[in-house]
């Protein structure tokens, strides 16, 4: 157990170094910084102007609503956009460069490999999100924000990017083209997303259950349920289980 968890934190960290030393990946978190920081601010302009007609309104929404619950949504859909681009190459890169011979050869099962890789892109996303928690976390300085919902705001944000992760992964093992493997994510990603939209006010729609964007917003308005954590749960497991089965298959083939 202590030798599976070493290789897990080996691979992790390789893959890691990889995504911190090339230049998409800081182009990529310097538009993302840009572009939630803009979001940011128009939104605080807006409570700003908004605070003298809120004061005499009764259960008037605050800057958690007006600020920050937009800001990660906003993140939300960033996200959809930029994890494909940045998983694409997780499995198709080693395939194209012959290094994936090498990796599976070595004394590591693909297990370890599948987990590895993922603990190692999730780190960098961890620095978007710890990028986005700094802009509602620097309005203590002169106000005040409720933590309870800010506490869930990330739990939804780091859910949320984990299961994007988890399929963006799936997709890059499937192909050995990047491109291929981005096109087919962010496919997968959006039918996720939207799929909810055909369940209208049909709340019993099973469309509704499986919509991401529905356990996202739940999770966002701060209502914390084990449902809707064990949804996101439940994807990550199997979308990582699914890389795990397509790549052993792929290992038994080329053994043979």
């Amino acid at each position: 157990r202590r030798g599976e968890n070493r290789m897990i934190r080996a691979i992790a960290a390789r893959e890691f170094r990889s995504l911190v030393v090339s230049p998409l990946s800081w182009l990529v978190l310097a538009v993302v910084q840009f572009v939630l920081a803009y979001v940011f601010l128009a939104s605080l302009d807006v409570f700003i102007e908004a605070q003298p007609r809120l004061a005499g309104l009764e259960n008037a929404p605050g800057i958690t609503e007006i600020v920050i619950m937009p800001l990660f949504g906003s993140m939300a859909v960033v996200l959809l956009l930029i994890v494909p681009i940045i998983t694409m190459r997780t499995f198709s890169d080693e395939r194209r460069n012959g290094t994936w011979t090498l990796l599976v050869t070595a004394p590591v099962t693909v297990t370890e490999i599948v987990i590895g890789k993922f603990c190692g892109v999730l780190g960098f996303f961890f620095i978007l999100i710890a990028l986005l928690i700094l802009m509602p976390v620097s309005l203590l300085v002169a106000g005040s924000v409720d933590l309870g919902h800010l506490g869930a705001s990330t739990l939804a944000i780091t859910l949320l990017t984990a299961s994007f992760t988890a399929i963006g992964l799936f997709a890059s093992s499937l192909y050995a083209h990047p491109a291929a493997a981005a096109i087919s994510s962010f496919g997968v990603l959006l039918m996720l997303w939207i799929v909810d939209w055909r369940a209208g006010a049909a709340s019993g729609d099973i469309m509704s259950y499986i919509s991401m964007l529905r356990h996202y917003h739940v999770l966002l308005a701060g209502q914390v349920s084990s449902v809707d954590i064990v949804y996101f749960l439940l994807v990550i497991a199997l979308a990582l289980s699914l890389s795990i089965w397509r790549l052993d298959a792929e290992k038994w083939w080329s053994a043979r």
